[in-house]
């Protein structure tokens, strides 16, 4: 499946210059391993896309929703951080 999504101008810079392979998105939308991301880069001052694009192959999927590494409250105080290497 291709699934297209919206990319602000910093995290599309990112992604195409290899610095970043991970996108981090409210999972109120389907998708899977083997999926094909289209990312379209979006400029939300003119709110208009710039006319680039990046298509990426989804590799891996991690969704979670209630989680049970860490405390409500310890998640409450530090938040979360998804680290790509």
């Amino acid at each position: 499946m291709r699934i297209e999504k919206k990319v602000h101008p910093t995290y599309f810079q990112a992604i195409l210059e290899g610095k970043k392979n991970f996108e981090l998105r409210l999972a109120d939308w389907e998708c899977n391993v083997g999926d094909i991301l289209v990312l379209k880069e979006w400029n939300p001052e003119i709110k208009e896309y710039t006319g680039r694009i990046l298509e990426k192959e989804i590799t891996y999927l991690f969704r979670t929703k209630n989680q049970t590494f860490w405390s409500k409250e310890e998640v409450e105080k530090y938040g979360f951080q998804v680290i790509g290497f």
